[in-house]
C-alpha cells in the first residue's frame, strides 16, 4: 500500500510541476512591425544585458492604457534605477493599427512600440487576453508575467525589477 501511495504521489508531483507556468523560458524568435512598417526581430530587443519589460496591448483596451499610463508617470526613474527598457506591443489588426501613432503621441508614451498583428507572438507565449505583461532579465529569460491591471500593479512590477538589481 505504501508503494502505491508513494507512486500516486510522485504522479501527481510530476502533474503539478508540468502544468506549473513557469516563467523561465525566453522569448521565441519571432518577426513584429515597427509602426513604420518595418520588420524587426523581438529577440533583438531582449537581454543585451538590459532588463525589459514587455507589456502586450490594444487600442481597445482601457486597461492596457491606464497600465501604460501608470508606467510612463514613473518609467524615467525605472530606466535610471534599473536600466530597464519596455517594449509595448500593440495585437490590434490591421484596421485598428492605424490608431496606435497618434495615440501613442497623444499619451506621449517613451517606449518602443512594435506590433504583432498576426498575434504570432502572443500566440507563441500562450496568452490569450491584454494586458499582458512579460519581464526578462539581462540575459533575457523570462522571470515574471502578470495579466490584468488594476491600480497599483506597477508597483508589485517594480519589486520585481528591484530583485534583478
Amino acid at each position: 500500500m505504501k508503494i502505491i501511495t508513494s507512486f500516486l504521489f510522485l504522479i501527481l508531483g510530476c502533474f503539478l510541476l508540468s502544468s506549473f507556468d513557469s516563467p523561465s523560458s525566453t522569448i521565441p524568435d519571432i518577426n513584429l512591425k515597427t509602426l513604420d512598417g518595418k520588420t524587426v526581430n523581438i529577440r533583438d530587443f531582449v537581454g543585451n544585458d538590459k532588463v525589459t519589460i514587455i507589456s502586450f496591448w490594444a487600442t481597445w483596451c482601457s486597461p492596457c492604457k491606464l497600465e501604460l499610463d501608470a508606467i510612463s508617470e514613473i518609467y524615467a526613474d525605472w530606466q535610471a534605477e534599473y536600466d530597464v527598457e519596455l517594449v509595448a506591443i500593440s495585437v490590434d489588426d490591421a484596421r485598428t493599427l492605424a490608431k496606435v501613432p497618434a495615440l501613442v503621441e497623444t499619451k506621449g508614451w517613451e517606449y518602443t512600440i512594435l506590433a504583432d498583428v498576426k498575434r504570432e507572438l502572443q500566440k507563441a507565449l500562450n496568452f490569450q487576453t491584454v494586458p499582458q505583461t512579460f519581464l526578462l532579465d539581462k540575459s533575457g529569460k523570462i522571470v515574471y508575467t502578470h495579466t490584468g491591471y488594476t491600480p497599483g500593479d506597477e508597483y508589485e512590477l517594480e519589486e520585481e525589477l528591484k530583485k534583478l538589481k
